[in-house]
């Protein structure tokens, strides 16, 4: 089965697919044995441009086929927000599975972007994307799958205190069905309430009758809830329920990856200890604990 397969059943059978970032491969292995653990169909893995700056495109994809292969689990590796025809065509001639087309202007320093698009740039850079995906699918008998993303989503993959967001920030439903239209994609990622990361001084909440509006001006596309770690199970279970069929996670991951790290260097027996096994282990398990707790809540037990 393929990736869009997978969401398809989804989508009938009311769960998602989870969605969660790697940049080592101790965390890569264990968020795939926590999902087939949980009993997820299957799982997708990403890096953003960052990560896979630091772990190597090839390295990643080597990565997780072999990883797929060891534990015997459809895993699918995107990649998570690129903001560029180029970084997405590097992606898919690496062979990643999937990418979201994030596109945003270069900033001066050729690091990080400046600000986003207009809607009609957008477009044109997201079907650029599109067309070589299923170019390269054809041609090598794949179905890599393209997400787009429309709205402001704010925030970053980390541990903030606030982040000010209002219905003015959300994608509108008659640009999600124009979006679409026009460009093909297979996912859309859109925001109606929804931040990245975690915010300490403010409670996080979704607004589901603006998702249901967007689902019902197009409704063929798989919808992506982005920016998941730190909502409530309720919210995301009302998510789902109303069509959303892909979440990620990404900021809890990390919070549990260092925070058990800290406690490793903390402990006077291991505070010396300088086997990298000994104490990437146990951060890594916290890691497979959170995608196996959050699994369930994917698939509704």
């Amino acid at each position: 089965m393929t990736l869009n397969d997978y969401l398809k059943q989804a989508r009938e059978r009311k769960y998602t697919i989870g969605h969660f970032n790697f940049a080592t491969e101790d965390v890569l292995k264990a968020i795939v044995a926590g999902a087939k653990e949980a009993g997820a169909p299957c799982v997708m893995v990403g890096t953003s441009e960052g990560e896979a700056d630091f772990v190597g495109l090839k390295e990643a994809v080597a990565l997780v086929r072999a990883v797929a292969d060891d534990l015997q689990f459809p895993v699918f590796l995107n990649a998570d927000h690129f903001k560029s025809f180029e970084k997405c065509k590097s992606a898919i001639d690496a062979g990643y599975d999937s990418v979201i087309a994030d596109p945003a202007k270069p900033s001066a320093d050729g690091r990080g972007a400046s600000g986003p698009y207009t809607f009609e740039e957008k477009i044109a850079i997201t079907k650029q994307v599109v067309e070589y995906a299923r170019e390269v699918s054809k041609f090598k008998n794949l179905n890599i799958s393209v997400e787009g993303e429309l709205g402001y989503l704010k925030g970053s993959s980390e541990v903030q205190t606030k982040i000010e967001i209002s219905p003015a920030d959300y994608s509108k439903s008659e640009e999600v069905a124009d979006f679409v239209a026009q460009t093909g994609v297979d996912r859309m990622a859109v925001v109606f309430g929804n931040i990245h990361g975690i915010v300490t001084d403010q409670t996080e909440k979704l607004d589901i009758e603006h998702f249901s509006k967007i689902v019902v001006a197009a409704p063929a596309p798989y919808y992506v809830l982005h920016g998941a770690s730190g909502l409530k199970d309720e919210d995301i279970k009302l998510a789902i329920r109303a069509g959303i069929t892909n979440v990620h996670f990404n900021t809890e991951l990390r919070v549990a990856y260092h925070d058990k790290l800290k406690e490793e260097f903390a402990d006077p027996a291991t505070f010396n200890e300088t086997t990298p096994y000994k104490y990437l282990g146990p951060a890594a398990e916290e890691v497979k604990k959170l995608v196996i707790a959050k699994t369930h809540l994917f698939m509704g037990r």
